[in-house]
């Protein structure tokens, strides 16, 4: 086993290499500023590459993550990004990010004890016990990638209701927040039309965002077998 993972600075070396002949003068520019205009918030899977899965370059997408895509008003790590993206960096948009197949939900989902992470893990099981009827009405195998749904859901939601995001629309600033989540089995991203952009939009738009969820899930059960 490689004790100085010199194969990683290699890559290093050859991504800069092929960057700079592909965009002459790109890190010297890079330098100079930051002006991303979103804010992505997501988990902390190898497999969910923010960057390149929005084909954005570095400098264009400021990143959040953590396990299972949390957002809640305790954890001032993830306040401080927020903080600074919305008030320093005057992104646009926020994006909570959830994934399909999620080890943190699954785990949350089926009270899995895995160590430290499961204190961490009691915000998504809030989730799955305030839909915990609904969650049980539909086929086992759904059960997963329904959590990571409305995981994304109450997240999106908490991040609208932060001091942070509250405060920015106060004073007029321009902050649209949205949730989507990312298939792990093809590679796209799917807008869950929580999306919104004042105060008095975050509840009709969660209250909509969920009853689309559920219906597309109530439809897929209802759907005769092949």
């Amino acid at each position: 086993m490689s004790t100085e993972l010199q194969e990683l600075l290699d890559s290093n070396k050859q991504w800069a290499a092929d960057t700079e002949t592909r965009e002459p003068g790109f890190f010297s520019r890079l330098l100079k500023q930051q002006t991303p205009q979103y804010l992505w918030i997501g988990c902390a899977d190898s497999r969910v590459p923010a960057n390149e899965l929005v084909n954005l370059l570095p400098g264009e997408l400021f990143v959040h993550r953590n396990v299972a895509n949390v957002v809640v008003h305790s954890d001032l790590n993830c306040l401080s990004v927020m903080q600074f993206a919305v008030d320093a960096l005057k992104v646009k948009h926020i994006i909570v990010v959830g994934h399909s197949n999620c080890g943190g939900v699954k785990a949350a989902l089926l009270d899995a004890r895995t160590g430290l992470v499961d204190n961490w893990l009691r915000h998504v099981q809030d989730v799955r016990n305030h839909h915990s009827e609904w969650l049980e009405s539909i086929a086992v195998e759904q059960r997963v990638n329904a959590l990571c749904e409305l995981n994304v859901l109450e997240q999106a939601r908490n991040a609208c209701q932060t001091t942070v995001v509250q405060d920015a629309w106060a004073r007029g600033q321009e902050i649209v927040v949205h949730g989507w989540v990312y298939g792990l089995h093809n590679g796209l991203l799917e807008d869950l039309r929580i999306t919104a952009a004042s105060a008095d939009q975050v509840a009709p738009a969660f209250q909509r965002a969920l009853a689309a969820v559920k219906q597309r899930y109530e439809a897929a059960r209802l759907q005769p077998a092949a």
